[in-house]
C-alpha cells in the first residue's frame, strides 16, 4: 500500500513539474527564432529518448515507479536548464 501511495505521489509531482516545463517551453517557442527551433528539436528528441529509456527500464525488470522517477529526473534537469 505504501509503495502505491509513493507511486501516486511521484506521478502527481511529475504532472505538476511537467506543467511548469511546458509553460516555459511554450513561452520560448512563442518568441520564435533560432532558439525556438533548437528547443522544439530538443523536445522531440527528448521524447524519443525517454520512450527508449522507459522501455529499457521495464524490459530489464524495472518497475513503473522506476520509470516515473526517471521522468522526474529529466523534468527537473530541464527545469534547471530552462531557468538557470
Amino acid at each position: 500500500m505504501i509503495l502505491l501511495l509513493n507511486l501516486a505521489a511521484d506521478m502527481a509531482l511529475l504532472a505538476l513539474e511537467s506543467q511548469t516545463i511546458i509553460g516555459i517551453r511554450l513561452a520560448r517557442l512563442t518568441l520564435g527564432g533560432p532558439a525556438a527551433m533548437v528547443e522544439a528539436e530538443r523536445m522531440v528528441s527528448e521524447k524519443v529518448f525517454a520512450l527508449g529509456e522507459a522501455a529499457t527500464t521495464l524490459a530489464t525488470g524495472g518497475s513503473a515507479h522506476d520509470v516515473v522517477r526517471g521522468y522526474r529526473r529529466h523534468v527537473q534537469a530541464n527545469a534547471q536548464r530552462l531557468t538557470g
